[in-house]
This record gives structure tokens, sequence and C-alpha cells, in this order.
């Protein structure tokens, strides 16, 4: 199965670095809004691996471009990190009520904004 993302991703990308990185970027910061980030990216590692060999992309990019993926996309949800979900717990036993919609509403465009960020310092950095 990751042999077959890893080939989705290649044959998608085609032989564009730039285009693979943004896959990868958004396709860990999406995921690990809704999963935790850790298996995600443990389970991402073979992919990289795969598409670094393939491509002949150097595999530390990839490795920067999924870890700042998975660390930054766990931001866009409420259950996306541990974090998110402790600090909501804390609010709400203190009174203060951050349901989906509210903490979505500040949260994912700020997510977004910098995921976008980071691809542009990611492509600045290597190419």
């Amino acid at each position: 199965m990751l042999n077959l993302i890893a080939d989705l991703i290649e044959s998608i990308s085609g032989d564009d670095p730039r285009l693979m990185i943004a896959i990868i970027l958004w396709l860990s910061a999406v995921a690990s809004a809704f999963v935790d980030n850790i298996p995600f990216a443990a389970t991402m590692i073979p992919v990289i691996k795969a598409l670094a060999a393939s491509s002949g992309v150097d595999l530390s990019v990839l490795a920067w471009t999924l870890a700042i993926g998975t660390d930054i996309g766990g931001s866009g949800t409420p259950i996306g990190a541990s974090a998110n979900v402790v600090g909501i717990s804390i609010a709400s036993k203190n009174g203060y009520m951050i349901g989906w919609g509210k903490y979505c509403k500040y949260l994912a465009p700020a997510t977004v904004m910098i995921i976008l960020i980071s691809m542009i310092g990611i492509y600045l950095r290597y190419f």
C-alpha cells in the first residue's frame, strides 16, 4: 500500500521535485490535522524513502518536508495534537467552551498560512 502511495505521488509530480514537496507537505498537514502525527510520520517514512530513491530528490529534503507538514498540520483541528486536546479541556474546565467551529474558525486559516510560508521556506532553502 505504501509503495502505491509513493507511486501515486511520483506519477502526479512527474520530474518536478517542487510539486513532490508540495504534495508531501500538504498531504502530511491535512492528515495530521485528523490523525496523530507521530504514527502518520512513521508510516510515511518508507514512502519518502521510495520517492527519494526513484526520483533522485534528496531524502533530507523530503524528511524535512514531512516533519514540517506533520508538525504544523496538527494545529489545524482540535484533535490534531495532544496539546490541542489538553488546552481545550483546561479551557472547558475553566468555563471557556471551545468547540470545533470556534477552534477551526481561527486556527485552520492560520495553519494554512503557516504551511504556505513553510513551503516557500523549503523552496528557498533547497532550490
